[in-house]
């Protein structure tokens, strides 16, 4: 099992929210094929097919909780649930 893919399992099973990584889980929204933006401190990801558009900002280095929870609510509705190919 990948990073990735560990990060995806942490991130689906919701008991670390508060120790997840801003840097993983920008390469992870990127692994899962979104399309990042940067406007000062936000980082808007967005992926063809997908309604929702995602709002990362840095709490030191990691993730802001709250949006560690939405990006579990959005991936679960849109079956992101899983990373394709090999992972390294």
């Amino acid at each position: 099992m990948g990073r990735h893919d560990k990060l995806l399992a942490q991130l689906l099973g919701g008991r670390a929210d508060a120790t997840v990584g801003f840097e993983a889980v920008c390469a992870l929204l990127r692994r899962l094929g979104f399309q990042e933006r940067t406007r000062g401190s936000h980082h808007m990801f967005r992926r063809p097919g997908v309604e929702e558009l995602i709002n990362l900002q840095r709490d030191g280095d990691k993730a802001k909780v709250y949006q560690v929870r939405q990006v579990r609510a959005m991936l679960v509705p849109y079956g992101l649930t899983t990373i394709e190919g090999d992972d390294a």
